[in-house]
């Protein structure tokens, strides 16, 4: 049974070029913005979109976002993005993790946390 299950999450977090499209789609189409880059992970990556996408959803909920500077700065998005989330009503167990989104590491579950959002 672990097994079946080990076998399932590693299928779950598999990059899906098709879901990808359709979380960037909602995404640009909610924050009326498109994304920064033709790669979905390096359009992520600062959460710069992330948290005009809160904006959209709540405003004010992202007073202050960064959008250049040192990579400590950038990576302060995602958190100030999952902060907002949180006050949205995201249960913090549902965020990903920002070294997924910041270091690229597991796009796939970014793309299946932004669904949370539709």
């Amino acid at each position: 049974m672990a097994l079946d299950q080990d076998i399932q999450s590693k299928m779950y977090w598999k990059q899906d070029p098709e879901q990808e499209k359709a979380a960037r789609e909602w995404v640009e189409s909610v924050t009326g913005e498109r994304f920064s880059s033709d790669n979905y992970a390096e359009a992520l990556h600062d959460g710069i979109i992330l948290c005009k996408l809160m904006n959209k959803l709540k405003p004010g909920s992202v007073p202050k976002i960064h959008t250049q500077g040192p990579s400590i700065k950038l990576r302060e998005n995602i958190g100030l993005f999952q902060e907002a989330a949180r006050a949205y009503g995201v249960n913090p167990s549902e965020l990903f993790q920002a070294v997924d989104c910041f270091d690229k590491q597991n796009i796939p579950q970014v793309t299946v946390r932004i669904f949370l959002f539709c």
